[in-house]
């Protein structure tokens, strides 16, 4: 059993670590456990998996009415997880993180049921750390984590991506085709998470000109949120270049036809533009605990391997950098390369011998 979820930078890792384990054993059952309402019930079965949602909410860190209902909730939740690993019988369950994996995960170590956590960010989350305790093993993706979890139950694997763009070699005929793009002009591929990023649209709503005017082709990754807000800036625009995208789910051919990327830092976004190998301006969300996305940006910028925006710069300077990358075919190669040299690309395998492990 899988459990947890809440974004894709946990959802997206979970099913991974699910294909990888399918592979090795495809006579085994799989089920997923997520949160009601939230996108892994949309995901998931997507991926060909079944999942099972549980009625858990988050803890509201502001005052709210919200709260109230957090325990009736929750006890729902072990109610329905304990019937879940009656029935279903795991001989492991994995918690990549997000509170839709508290319930399960506990239920399952109260009965000695092996325990796996997934941990993506370089600060960990509240799930995983309080589950801990009683796992028997923790995946992690950067280093130094035994400050949130016991050394000895640390494996550093790094973080599994969607195994599409572990090869992007040949790909980008189709992806100009899929995309309705031209060979002769070059590619800006903005990501801001399947929600997106607030300060990320509002600087490309101030540079869309500037970016047409320079006849670059641009797929923006809008993010359900202000899906709608943004394509009224482009039609108000009337911009024939720059197509705003709700969600993008062939990222193995955005990849594939991109020459400069613009994304926030999360973990997964990190770990999959670093086997992308394509040069990247990080515009890190100051939004998160620890400023972990800062911390994901900078491992990168330190080896000459991205380049980073402050938040607060990025509506004044996001046109230069991009520019800067477009005007020089040589930086953009060196950034891409050395952002390739920072990848794990058997991250799945790895987590999957550790889950192996732990199950004999």
């Amino acid at each position: 059993m899988i459990s947890g979820g809440g974004t894709g930078g946990h959802i997206y890792p979970a099913i991974a670590i699910a294909h990888a384990w399918k592979e090795k054993f495809p006579e085994s059952e799989i089920l997923f456990v997520g949160a009601e309402g939230k996108m892994e019930m949309e995901k998931v079965p997507e991926a060909g998996f079944a999942i099972e949602g549980l009625p858990v909410a988050g803890l509201q860190r502001s005052l709210t009415l919200k709260n109230l209902s957090f325990p009736f909730k929750l006890l729902a939740s072990l109610n329905k997880s304990k019937r879940l690993v009656q029935s279903f019988k795991p001989d492991a369950v994995v918690g990549v993180g997000g509170y839709a994996s508290g319930p399960l995960l506990y239920v399952a170590q109260r009965k000695g049921i092996p325990s796996l956590l997934q941990e993506q960010n370089s600060y960990a989350g509240l799930t995983n750390k309080i589950l801990a305790k009683n796992a028997n093993a923790i995946c992690v993706a950067y280093p130094e984590m035994e400050k949130f979890f016991p050394l000895s139950k640390i494996h550093f694997t790094g973080n599994p991506v969607r195994k599409d763009i572990l090869s992007l070699e040949g790909k980008k005929e189709k992806a100009l085709e899929h995309f309705g793009l031209v060979s002769d002009k070059p590619v800006m591929l903005v990501l801001g998470g399947s929600l997106g990023a607030r300060t990320i649209n509002n600087a490309m709503v101030a540079s869309i000109r500037h970016f047409e005017e320079k006849g670059y082709q641009v797929l923006w990754q809008t993010g359900r949120i202000y899906y709608m807000e943004m394509q009224d800036h482009l039609e108000k625009a009337e911009l024939s270049h720059i197509r705003g995208l709700e969600f993008i789910k062939e990222m193995d051919l955005a990849y594939a036809t991109a020459d400069v990327i613009v994304s926030r830092a999360g973990a997964l976004a990190v770990s999959e533009l670093s086997l992308v190998g394509k040069p990247v301006i990080f515009i890190p969300s100051p939004n998160v605990a620890e400023d972990h996305q800062t911390k994901n940006a900078m491992a990168c910028v330190k080896q000459k391997a991205a380049f980073i925006l402050k938040d607060d710069e990025a509506e004044e300077r996001l046109a230069t950098q991009v520019d800067e990358l477009m005007d020089n075919l040589e930086l953009r190669k060196k950034l891409g390369a050395n952002i390739q040299k920072l990848g794990k690309p058997k991250a799945a395998q790895e987590i999957i011998s550790v889950l192996e492990s732990i199950i004999k």
